[in-house]
């Protein structure tokens, strides 16, 4: 144990953890020398240059004569993607902290560091890039020495691309990060980190073991379900799974017990023996909170079932997805799913498609709010078609965020004209040093899940970095946005808008609608309404037949009485006639902006 080392790679997005991480594997020759990506082995994650999942790898070196085993976990830089590093963090001592030496420290890098501390890790500070043309390592080194206290000769100076620094960091890891802490005598605990669903073999999971020691075909359960297996197959992670006899405290492996349903494994649970059980279950982990609330509908009614197959097997691989079953009367039965945030949604739905062959509609993302009634009774509510009677509701919380946002000077004035405009309120700003100020708001979540991120990118071109933290609920003044056709409630438009932009966001669905929805023997009236009171109108015109052709010439009453049989029978025709919605209307309401 004494020669064991688990680490994780923290970095804000695009800093080049992955690559280094590749460069570490092959210094200790856990790998031949290739080109690419080793480790982001997912297509999604080669094609945008991202690591959505976190991945551990287990490598030997040889240090001064000893030989030593390194566990190391390369984690996501994305906000979106938090949850995967809380859970890394969780099961290591210590973490590289990898700072761009042309970028310096931007806003996920503080929040990752934040979570290490919390968990007492160790913090090797790395700055990567060290070798392009753009680099400033003696800015860079200021501000790390700033923001961790720590001394100038800590810091570690290293390329991804080029290898330098490379021996130094593993001599760090080594030196620095302490080994882990348990008792091998003790009864066996194990937590589960992540796990991966594989077709042969069902659910593996992932663990790393605090106390005890687990060996091949030992009865084992997990805490939290109650479950009970037999360890089939144990063993450690390399490039490819590496079956070992037994594994001890401080190791990081694998289990295969032939788990078929993908309920039974919870990422946070403990592993522990049926025989001599733990006491209780390793704390410190906590529970996914989902900000985006979206419903994922499958496009044929009878995928039904498929759909929910293929996101229970998404979630064993990514356990901040949750989802539960929910109908609308537009789109038949699908699941209302929460994410982190809209590059998360968007990944999954990518996933949905590529892995498990599932087409399917997503609709409009939103939050969830706490609606109070007279009687002082909350009720959560997620979409607009959960609202109770207007007149029931005594006030509407929605959720804040403080959201903390790094940019040069020169964008101060387009991002706060931004940020005002989603109803942000300006805490304070910071200047961290030099040109680059912090700036922290209070905003509501609604106003931010739709495309807050993408404006922020462009506005800055790029270099802003955004963060956010739950913030509570406050009260506001929302109004529920209903669109009528011949004055019938179309339940799947609906939605929840704060009412000053209530007026705007009414006109411009009627408008969009218009365009939309084909004509009829009959005038169909599209309105918007705030309860009982309409605030905006658009007419979709009856397609009509010139029934005065015939007449030429003649007494104008003539013409009147045809005129006046045809308006009776479109009125006729209007009372039995209904309206059919297209598709695209409803995906293209998401699209307004």
């Amino acid at each position: 144990m004494k020669n064991i080392r688990n680490f994780c790679i923290i970095a804000h997005i695009d800093h080049g953890k992955s690559t280094l991480a590749d460069r570490l594997l092959e210094f200790t020759h856990t790998i031949q020398v290739t080109s690419g990506q080793m480790l982001d082995n997912m297509d999604l994650e080669k094609e945008r240059g991202i690591t959505i999942k976190s991945h551990a790898i287990q490598m030997e070196y040889t240090y001064q004569g000893e030989k030593y085993i390194l566990n190391l976990i390369d984690t996501p830089g994305h906000v979106d993607f938090s949850y995967e590093v809380s859970r890394s963090i969780a099961a290591c001592e210590g973490a590289l902290l990898i700072v761009d030496a042309s970028q310096g420290v931007q806003a996920q890098t503080i929040s990752n560091l934040y979570m290490a501390i919390e968990h007492d890790l160790e913090i090797i500070p790395v700055i990567n890039k060290c070798d392009m043309a753009s680099a400033n390592p003696e800015e860079v080194e200021d501000e790390i020495v700033e923001l961790l206290g720590c001394k100038r000769e800590e810091v570690i100076r290293a390329s991804g691309k080029t290898g330098m620094g490379v021996e130094e960091i593993l001599a760090a890891v080594i030196e620095r990060i302490p080994h882990p802490e348990g008792d091998e005598e003790a009864p066996l605990q194990a937590l589960i980190f992540d796990s991966v669903f594989n077709s042969f073999r069902g659910i593996i999971a992932y663990f790393k073991i605090e106390n005890g020691m687990i060996r091949k075909g030992d009865k084992v359960k997990f805490f939290n379900t109650g479950k009970e297996y037999d360890a089939d197959e144990v063993g450690v992670l390399k490039m490819d799974m590496v079956p070992r006899n037994e594994l001890r405290t401080g190791d990081v492996g694998y289990i295969i017990s032939g788990i078929k349903t993908s309920k039974e494994v919870k990422v946070g649970d403990t592993i522990t023996h049926i025989a001599r059980p733990c006491e209780k279950a390793i704390a410190g982990f906590e529970e996914v909170k989902p900000m985006v609330f979206a419903g994922v509908y499958p496009i044929e009614a009878e995928d039904f079932e498929d759909l929910r197959a293929s996101l229970e097997k998404l979630q064993l691989n990514d356990a901040s997805l949750t989802f539960q079953p929910e109908s609308s009367l537009a789109l038949g039965f699908g699941f209302r799913c929460g994410f982190l945030g809209l590059l998360h949604m968007e990944i999954v739905q990518e996933r949905l498609d590529r892995e498990f062959d599932m087409n399917v509609i997503t609709t409009v993302p939103n939050v969830s709010y706490h609606i109070y009634d007279k009687q002082g009774n909350m009720k959560e509510v997620h979409n607009p078609g959960g609202m109770p009677d207007p007149t029931m509701i005594d006030h509407i919380e929605e959720p804040y965020i403080k959201a903390s946002i790094i940019t040069t000077t020169d964008y101060i004035g387009p991002i706060m004209t931004l940020c005002l405009g989603k109803r942000g309120e300006l805490i304070k700003q910071e200047y961290i040093s030099g040109n680059r100020v912090e700036i922290y708001y209070n905003m509501p979540l609604g106003e931010i899940v739709i495309d807050f991120y993408d404006k922020l990118k462009s506005i800055s071109k790029g270099y802003a970095s955004f963060d956010y933290h739950p913030n509570g609920f406050r009260t506001s003044k929302l109004v529920k946005l209903d669109i009528l056709l011949n004055g019938e409630p179309v339940d799947a438009l609906s939605t929840l808008t704060h009412i000053d932009n209530a007026y705007d966001m009414g006109r411009r669905m009627c408008e969009k609608l218009k365009e939309l929805i084909p004509r009829q023997q009959f005038d169909i009236a599209i309105q918007a309404a705030i309860g009982a009171k309409i605030i905006s109108r658009e007419t979709i015109k009856a397609v009509r037949k010139d029934v005065t052709a015939k007449c030429y010439g003649g007494d104008v009453s003539r013409k009147r009485k045809l005129l006046e049989k045809q308006k009776r029978g479109k009125k006729r025709m209007k009372q039995i006639g209904n309206v059919e919605v297209p598709q695209k209307a409803f995906l293209a309401v998401l699209k307004l902006d």
